[in-house]
């Protein structure tokens, strides 16, 4: 009970940090470009990692190496140009709505591929959970949709997301967390730095929005992006692969209770959308997979 309860805790505490950082990527693209924001944001979460990596190093063995390179990659690196790219062209409603297909992805690739056993509440779940995030967003948005291919980049990176965490539960299940997070960002992070010290954003940072928008990134990197995959990845390892990514059904929740913040009222759609993804949620959750 007291593990349940913990994983319920993590997941509420990540789909909060993760739904407010589309926040967060539209104040740093005000100033920075798609890609430099990206950059920064891994090279940033890298540094605030570098402590943790000498003794990281001890705790992983050759054969974990090649899952932290998917991890790094599949999880993190490309994900993160994909979603800011996306972001330059697609309401942050929208986006939302695609990141909710993570789970399902996680669930047909952990099926087909990774040898994983969902139960039929886990896939009720899933399906729930999904029509849940839609029906929210959806009615948020008064049923108005945008859409252009740009949509493919969200969809690119849920899959790649699918794919990280369906490896991270096979292959690095029961491996520190922070130790296995420390050594994925130090495979993406140099490279990062490496761009944006050849970018010109220099000129940019030293400007009074160029400082506001490297804060606001600087918080996405070390909340959003490093601090919070430490978080993710021990839930991966403490539940099911399943459970850990329906977060993104919680997170069009709490865009809901950032309108809410800012006047907006909450109807009986919104109520029952929220009870859809709740029950979603529980039901993933009630009866872990078999590995």
């Amino acid at each position: 009970m007291e593990k349940s309860l913990k994983n319920y805790f993590a997941l509420l505490f990540l789909a909060t940090v993760w739904g407010s950082s589309f926040i967060l990527m539209k104040k740093g693209l005000i100033v920075f470009s798609d890609v430099e924001v990206a950059a920064l944001r891994l090279f940033i979460a890298f540094l605030s990692l570098v402590p943790f990596l000498f003794k990281a190093f001890k705790k992983v063995k050759e054969k974990h190496i090649l899952p932290i390179v998917i991890m790094a990659l599949f999880g993190n690196g490309i994900p993160a140009f994909l979603f800011t790219k996306a972001q330059t062209q697609l309401d942050s409603s929208l986006v939302g709505i695609l990141n909710s297909l993570v789970p399902l992805f996680t669930l047909l690739l952990g099926m087909y591929f990774f040898k994983s056993k969902p139960s039929k509440e886990n896939i009720t779940g899933v399906l729930l959970g999904f029509s849940g995030a839609v029906l929210l967003t959806m009615y948020s948005m008064g049923g108005e949709v945008e859409v252009n291919s740009y949509v493919l980049l969200v969809i690119l990176a849920t899959v790649m997301y699918a794919i990280s965490i369906n490896v991270i539960k096979k292959y690095l299940q029961g491996i520190d967390a922070l130790s296995v997070t420390a050594l994925a960002f130090a495979i993406i992070g140099p490279f990062s730095g490496f761009y944006i010290y050849n970018a010109d954003f220099l000129a940019l940072a030293q400007t009074d929005k160029g400082v506001e928008a490297l804060f606001y990134i600087s918080l996405l990197a070390v909340v959003g992006t490093s601090s919070a995959v430490v978080i993710f990845n021990k839930l991966i390892n403490r539940s099911s692969a399943i459970f850990a990514s329906s977060v993104t059904y919680l997170i069009p929740i709490v865009a809901i209770l950032w309108g809410v913040f800012d006047g907006e009222k909450v109807t009986l759609i919104h109520l029952i959308s929220v009870a859809v993804i709740l029950s979603g949620v529980y039901l993933v959750n009630k009866k872990s997979p078999t590995k």
